[in-house]
Formats: structure tokens, sequence, C-alpha cells
């Protein structure tokens, strides 16, 4: 069998993704370890193996923490989780952690179907027996709670899952018969992904009793195949299965754990002993038509995972129809190996089917066949000597060579047999090579989920130094969800990676989860230097691409090659590019070339600016950016400007630490305000000579003056020769209405669309003083605002940090490093697109990796922050209780009584006629609300101003509260009032008023 015929990938499907919680093992890794270890993981319940309790199983197949989640994480109340089946509660994180692992846990998935199924474990009765002490719950409430009809809706719901959601229940073979549907599903095009699984999960152990003969083994342990079995063990599990269609998964980097050749489905009828009875015939034929389904032969199946319960009638009927499907195996080159996972775990009834699948699964990726357990001699009454089977009751190697294929069987009460055809993934292409350094991110819906994000991130990168970062990177940038509390670093292999993760990520407080609104800032001249962004040139072709544009289109008017001064090869090219670009003339276009390159880059990776604004010379590359001028117009005139200046008296610019109302009073004659940054800060510009001693004459009197590296006198009246001049080459080119804001320098407030089009407005601007203070004003204004120094350098992320409105709530973020630092353009500028991941912002992560061909990666999942949750047993007559060895394996119950209710007595004329005053005037109104709130929600310290829908309250919430408030206020309320109050405050202000305006009616009637 070979993968490389496109109609032969069109009927396969493809396991992509895995999660679950086992007896013993929190996730698949650790399963598969106990597996490979040959760990029998079946809690031993000392208090039912003493001789009282002899007729008692004294083990089951405990899961631990099987009380707890994370309620919050999916928007549910306290009071929801506590109700909930904690079967669909588990399915649900599976879920979750299943799609993360498969790395399509983001909201840009594929259309995704829902196949799972769970059994009754009871929880229902157990709530039922308490619902006088939860009196906002009704029947109908608890049934959505627990029903098995809701299993698969749950999870598309809090998923937001839009494919087929299915629930499925065929008992044992529940969760196998779902990964068929699943299968049928992708093939058929109702879906792009799918879920496939199911979950048995009993939080009160279960008391069974043993029946000589009958399905539960009287020692604990399940002996699959073996002459001493005597039945199984119970066990609780939950698996979930993430699918595609081969060829999707293949193209689009998905690591494929296995492949899924063929499955099918029958039902045995009445061509057996009984309803419970199995049978040989139905078993066999399900077996064939899975093979025919998948065009393979018995001989090429390696292994079977068996339904394998160790039972008296089961097991030979089980071999008896495999052996009858796969024939003698005379023409085999060995034997196929036989196995069962129940005699590790136990059987987890609807997730038997899931479990078996998934250590099939990771038998054909690893090539290692697990142990079966306890198995030392075959039961007598199956003939293995003429059949293809040998029971594997030792861990060893896959037998035989080529393609690993392997089946996996499942059966359930009443006769629905499931047989999936499993087969070794084909050969994955390798990823592009890692170039360069990676943004790596996590986030969590709390600071400490993320910290444990970045944390759990750490561990597993330390654990497997050979991670292809770039993988990494991609799989958690575009295969997760981005919640509020963002961490990232950024890293050039995985030791600086884990270094990184464990000091101190860059992080934020809660980000905006809408798109961030980002303001370009371009800075003036004074920041170039050799060398800049050489990095990016190298590394970025987008980046090339546009710096070329520029360097073409002023390559004449300079009379040199721009980039020939931006990335001198020889030291001693170094020296004459280092002299060219300190003048105005070579290093304004310089200048202007970079910004408007790192502009073109950003918007290359999804980081569009809303509005953009510029220092003096960067005002240009604002303007081009916001379509005013073309870039080749935009380029041309700035070096015409540059050239412009140059012809001016020789002129300098000093900056002054000292508001502008002081300098002014200072100023010699022939020095003006060139420039007010801030409140503080001020540029004087004039006559190089008279500039250079005002600075000294400063300095001297201990006022901080540094004359700047600019030379020239801009924005001074020594410009005014050539104003003239300057409006006509403004006058020749083609000026557009701006498609973005842009904030003027000059006068700090925003610019008029058609008013910036005109010569006028930018010889304005090269005569006046530049109001960047204003600008900043203006800008923080808006406390949401991203703003992003485009650089080079980071002078304006220096001055909007030193604005008096500046907070460190504020984001400001800086694209490139400071000429002095000896730091990587590439790594700065990576840095920055992480910072505005973490203030909100949307980056195109595939074009950050341009466009190279990723892999999705295991990685580890979410962190949940789980709580208990769960209403305890109800009580068992003669029933002992589980001893303290037992509780260990499960979390003691919490206490299904919610806080008392607060006790609304009834209004009086009197009271109800009183003045209206605030909620927070009536203690005893809202102390009531309050109370109804806790019983509502379950949470015990409900803040007034706390919202409903925040503590996980939906529209059902709403009318249960609206009729409480009703009967208890005798005032009209509806559901709609309390979802337009939403918090207790508000609504016991709106009972207050309703109330008082009952009251004023009914004596006005009197």
């Amino acid at each position: 069998m070979t993968y490389d015929q496109q109609e032969d990938q069109e009927h396969l499907v493809a396991v992509v993704g895995m999660a679950g919680r086992f007896p013993g093992a929190p996730d698949v890794e650790r399963f598969w370890e106990n597996l490979c270890a040959a760990r029998e993981t079946i809690s031993v319940l000392p208090d039912r193996a003493d001789p009282a309790h002899a007729d008692y199983v004294p083990a089951y197949g405990v899961l631990e923490g099987a009380g707890e989640f994370d309620a919050a994480y999916f928007g549910l109340s306290a009071h929801d989780a506590l109700i909930t089946d904690p079967q669909q509660r588990l399915l649900l994180e599976c879920a979750h952690e299943a799609l993360e692992r498969a790395g399509h846990g983001g909201e840009d998935r594929p259309v995704t179907g829902v196949f799972v199924g769970a059994g009754n474990n009871g929880y229902a009765e157990a709530v039922r027996a308490r619902i006088d002490e939860l009196p906002f719950l009704d029947e109908w409430r608890l049934r959505q709670a627990t029903a098995p009809d809701f299993v698969s809706t749950r999870l598309a719901y809090h998923l937001d899952l839009t494919g087929p959601a299915l629930t499925v229940q065929t008992a044992c073979s529940t969760s196998l018969v779902a990964v068929h549907l699943a299968v049928q599903a992708l093939l058929n095009g109702e879906c792009d992904l799918a879920l496939a699984g199911g979950a048995t999960v009993v939080p009160h152990l279960p008391r069974m009793r043993y029946t000589p003969g009958g399905i539960v083994s009287a020692d604990g342990h399940c002996r699959a195949f073996d002459a001493d079995s005597d039945g199984t063990v119970g066990a609780s599990a939950v698996g979930v299965v993430v699918l595609r269609p081969l060829a999707d998964a293949l193209a689009d980097g998905d690591h494929v754990h296995a492949v899924i050749r063929g499955s099918a489905v029958n039902n045995d009828g009445r061509h057996k002993a009984g309803f419970t009875a199995p049978s040989v015939v139905g078993q066999a034929e399900v077996i064939r038509l899975a093979h025919e389904v998948a065009g393979v032969d018995p001989e090429q199946v390696g292994y079977v995972e068996a339904h394998g319960t160790g039972t008296a009638l089961g097991d030979p009927i089980e071999v008896a129809a495999l052996t009858r499907a796969f024939g003698s195996g005379s023409g085999r080159n060995g034997p196929c190996l036989l196995g069962s996972v129940k005699t590790n775990i136990g059987h987890a009834d609807s997730a038997a089917g899931v479990a078996g699948f998934i250590k099939a699964v990771l038998s054909v990726e690893h090539g290692i066949v697990p142990a079966t357990l306890h198995y030392r001699r075959p039961n007598p009454a199956i003939d293995f000597s003429t059949s293809a089977f040998e029971v594997s009751g030792t861990t060893r190697a896959w037998p035989g060579d080529g393609p690993r294929v392997a089946g996996v069987n499942a059966l359930g009460v009443g006769g629905t047999n499931a047989h999936v055809v499993l087969e070794q993934a084909p050969p994955s292409v390798a990823s592009a090579p890692v170039d360069g350094r990676q943004l790596l991110v996590v986030s969590g819906r709390t600071p400490e989920a993320a910290d444990a994000a970045a944390s759990r991130l750490a561990d597993h990168l330390d654990a497997h130094q050979n991670t292809h970062l770039a993988d990494a990177a991609w799989t958690l940038q575009s295969g997760r969800a981005h919640h509020a509390h963002r961490r990232f670093v950024v890293a050039d292999g995985t030791r600086e990676a884990v270094s990184a993760l464990r000091g101190r990520p860059s992080a934020t407080g809660v980000g905006a989860l809408s798109d961030a609104e980002q303001v370009f800032l371009f800075p003036g001249q004074g920041g170039q230097h050799v060398g800049m962004t050489a990095e990016l040139y190298d590394g970025e072709p987008e980046f090339r691409r546009h710096l070329d544009e520029v360097a073409d289109a002023v390559a004449g008017p300079l009379g040199l090659d721009l980039r020939e001064v931006l990335y001198p090869g020889t030291e001693a090219e170094r020296l004459v590019a280092a002299e060219r670009l300190a003048t105005i003339g070579v290093g304004q276009p310089a200048v202007f070339a970079v910004q408007y390159a790192t502009a073109r880059l950003l918007t290359s990776w999804g980081l569009r600016p809303s509005a953009v604004t510029g220092h003096s010379l960067g005002a240009y590359a604002a303007a081009c950016v916001a379509g005013v001028f073309s870039p080749r117009d935009a380029a041309r005139l700035v070096a015409e400007r540059g050239r412009l200046l140059g012809t001016v008296p020789a002129g300098a610019m000093a900056a002054v630490r000292l508001p502008e109302e002081e300098v002014l009073p200072m100023l010699p004659a022939g020095i003006t305000i060139g420039a007010v940054n801030g409140p503080g800060q001020c540029t004087v510009t004039g006559p190089a000579a008279s500039v250079a001693r005002f600075a000294e004459e400063l300095t001297g009197r201990d006022i901080e003056a540094r004359v700047l590296r600019i030379a020239t006198a801009g924005h001074s009246p020594l410009v005014e020769p050539i104003a003239r001049r300057f409006a006509e080459v403004v006058d020749g080119l083609p000026r557009e209405r701006p498609t973005l804001p842009v904030l003027s320098d000059t006068t700090g407030s925003w610019a008029d669309p058609e008013e910036i089009r005109t010569a006028d407005y930018w010889v304005r601007h090269l005569r006046r003083p530049v109001r960047f203070g204003e600008v900043l004003d203006t800008l923080f204004g808006t406390p949401d605002r991203v703003l992003v120094d485009v650089g080079p350098g980071r002078t304006l992320a220096t001055l909007a940090r030193q604005h008096p409105r500046y907070d460190t709530k504020q984001a400001v973020v800086r694209l490139a490093p400071h000429p002095a630092e000896e730091a990587s353009e590439a790594a700065t500028l990576l840095a920055g697109v992480g910072e505005l991941w973490a203030r909100g912002a949307r980056p195109d992560f595939a074009a950050l990796h341009g466009r190279q061909p990723r892999r999705r990666v295991a990685l580890p999942t979410y962190p949940f922050e789980r709580r208990v949750h769960l209403v305890s047993a109800p009580p068992q007559p003669g029933a002992a209780e589980v001893s303290s060895a037992h509780r260990g394996h499960l979390p003691p119950p919490a206490s299904a009584t919610p806080a008392p209710p607060a006790t609304a007595t009834p209004q009086t004329d009197t009271e109800a006629a009183a003045p209206v005053r605030p909620a927070a005037e009536h203690p005893r109104v809202l102390d009531a609300v309050l109370g109804a709130f806790t019983q509502a929600l379950g949470y015990p310290d409900i803040d007034p101003h706390d919202g409903l829908f925040d503590l996980g309250g939906d529209s059902l919430t709403a009318t249960k509260l609206a009729a409480w408030a009703a009967a208890s206020f005798d005032v009209t309320v509806k559901a709609a009032d309390v979802l337009r109050s939403q918090t207790p405050s508000a609504l016991a202000t709106l009972l207050q008023e309703r109330g008082a305006a009952s009251a004023s009616a009914k004596e006005t009637s009197a």
C-alpha cells in the first residue's frame, strides 16, 4: 500500500490529534508510557477486599480528578458546573485539548463535526436527590445538564464547532462507532475536521457485586484470553481523537499519527443466544467488511486491539469471529498479535473503544505492541492453534516488515459491532529549515494561567531539545486561541527559548481581544547610522523589495545608490558611507527608505495602522503610507527636500530639557524653537555656531542641552529662501486624499484630508515648529491606542514614555534598536510584533513565516485552572463508607448546598412608598439579590457590581432570577430586565424603583 496516488488518499482519513484521561494517566503520553511499561493502573479498593464485602469487586479503574473542572474557561457558572455531568465536562476539556494537540485550537479551524457518546453514571440521580437544596434548579435544566442527548451539542456550543454534532449510544462500542461515523462524515464532505470519542466517568464509585460466570472479575484483574480469566473490571476514562482527510492533513502540515484505511459497523440481529450475547457471525462480518473497505488482506494486519473483556463467553466468541474473518493464517509470515487495553485500565464502557483505538494508533505510530497483562496460558475455550493470532503477553517490537497495519475491534451489548483498520502514516515532508529567531506566544484567561502556559512550554522544550522551533512557533501562533493575558519570547533555539520562558517572558495585563488601534510614528532625522536595517534587508524579501523601490527612485537625483550607503562592504566603504549619511541630502532619503520599507513589511504581516503621524522628516513617510504621495514621488520629494535644505546657511539643532515658555525668553537673536516634544522638552534651531554656543551656555547653568546630529536649521527662518522652490516641487507631484487619518506634527491635531494635499501645508510644515508634544496629547487621549515607533532608533518611543500622560498600561512599541545597542534588528522587530500581538493585534502569522510551509507539532495544551464541582453521592442503604485509602483517588466531594438564601420579606405599602434611593442604601433588597445570585450561579462572594455573564450566567439564569424577583417582591420583572441590569446592584435598584412605583399606584387608586 502506498500513499502517492491522489485517488487513494481521497478515501483515507488521518488521525491528527488525541487527548484523554485514563486511570493512572492524566494524558495520552502517560497512558502510552504505562502501556509500554506493562503497568496495571486499576486501583485496589481495600474496603471491598475484606471478608465482610467479599461479594463486591475490590477494584476499579479510578480516574483522578473526576469531579474537577475549569468552569470559568468555558463560561459556566459554578452552579452550572456543579449540576453538569462530569462526563460532559471532561469530554469538553479533552475535546479542547485534542484540538490544541492537533494544532487546530484557534478560531480559524476548518468546519468541525462532533461525534461522541457517554454512559449512564448516576450523576443525574445524585443531583436530583438534592434538588431541594438548589432552588434555582428545575427538571428541565437538570436534564439539559446530565442527559446524554446533549453531550455532542454541548461540545459544539462551547467550542464553536459548526459541523454535524451527533451523540452516539451503542453501549461498549459507542466511541469506536463514533470514530466510524466521523470518518463517514469526512468522506461525505459534511465537515473538514472531526472530533470523535467518548466518556465513562463515574464520580461516585459503583458497588459491583461479583456473580460467578458474570461480566466482572472476582479479584479485580482483567485476564483477557487467559485460562484464569473470569471477567473484567469497571473503569472511568475519556478519549477524544481529531480526524481529517489525509490529503488535507498532508497539505496543511498536520502531524499524522496514523491513517484510517477503512471502518465498518453492523449489528448481530437475532443471530445469537440472547440480547446481551455476542455473535460470531456478526463480528466476523463487520471485520470482513472493514477489510474490504480498507482494501487490505488479513495477512497485512500485524496487530488487532481486541474488545478483550476477559469473560468466559466473550473472549472465545471474539477470537472465533476474528479467525473466521482472518482465516487460519497459513499464508502469513508470522502471527497477528492480539491484545486488550482492558487488562491495563479496566473496561471503560462508552470510552472503551476509543481507549483501544488510541492504543492501536500509538502502536502503529511507534512500532511497539504493548503487553496484554496477566496472560500466562491460553483460555482452553479458544483454539489459537488454528488461528492467525498470538496474544502479546510482553511488550515487543512490531512484527514483520512493511507498512504497519492494525485492526481495532469493539462490541456493544445489544450487538452493535465496530471495526477500524489503521495503517502507519506516510513519511512526513520535512519542514522548512529554522531560519533566525522565532516568536513563541502563549496566553491564558488569567495571569496565572498565562504564566503556567509559559512554564509548561519551557518544560516541554527542555525535554524535547530537538523540537523544530519554527514549527513550534507556528503551532502556538495558528493553532491556539489567543486569550486576554499574553506572554511571548523571541528565541534563536530551544535552549534560549527555555531560558527566556523560565525567566521573565514579555507580558501584558489584559490585552484587547479585538483589533488593536495601532498608530505608526515615523521619527525624523538623527537616528540614522551605517548598517541600519541590514539584517532586515538580507533576511526579509518584502523589506528588500520596498527599499529597492525607494533606492531606485532616488538614484538619479542623488547620484548614488542608497544601498551602498546603508550597507557598505569594506571598512573603507563604511567610512565613506558614514560621511555621506551624515549629510542632510543623503541622510533624509535614507531614513525615509528604511521607514517606508519597515512600514510595508509590517503591513505585509497583517499589522496595518489605523492612523499615522510623523516627526518632521517622518511626516513624509506617514503621508506616503496614508496614500497622499506614491512611494516613488515621496522618495523624490524627500530627496529634493534634503538637497534644498543643504543649500541653506549652515545650521544646527539642539535639544533643551525645559518647557517652551521658559526657553523662549532665553533665546538669543537668530535662534528659534524648532520643536516642542513635550511639556519639558524643546528643540532650538538656528545658525550652527549660535546653537552650539547657546547649548554650551545652558550646560554651564546646569540645564541639560545637547546638539543633535542634524546638520541643518530645520523649522527656522533659515529655510524661508527655499520655500518657494519647495512649493513648486510639491505642486508638481500628484497628491491624493489620505486613506488613513494623519495626525499633523505642525498643529498637534488631525490633518484636514484636503489641506494635507496642498503645497501650502507642506511649506508650513517645513518652516513651523514641530508640535510633537501636542501630538502625544492627542494620542494619549484614547488610552487603548498602541503607539508604534517605526524607527530607526527609538526616539519617538522614548518621547512617548517621557510624556506626563503616559503610564505603563499604555502600549508604546519600538521596532528598532538604538544605534548604540548591541541588539539584533530582527529580534527587536520580532519582539515588537510580539508586543503588538500581546496588546491585541492580529498578525498574519503565515506571512511572518514568509509563507514557508510549516508543520504542526504536539505541544502542551491549555493549563486549566480546575476546581472541584461535585454533588455528593446519594446514600445507599447498608453501604459502608469508602475508606480513606480510596479517597486519594477522587477529590473529596464539594458541598452541593449553595450559600443560604437571603430571605426577601414582602414589602409593606409604607416601605414601597418611600423615596427611591440607590441600591447601596437598601441593603435588605441588595442582600436578597446577592443571595439569589449566589444560589443561581454558585459563587459565595459575589460583588454587587459583578456582571451576570461574567459569572457564567445566561438567558436561562436570567429567566430564573426574574421569576424569583417577581415572586419575592411582588413586582413585574422579566428576563430582559435582568439581562439589561446584569449586576446585582442594578437589579436591586430596579426592584426598588418598581416597588416604589407599584406602591404609589396603589395609594392613588385607594
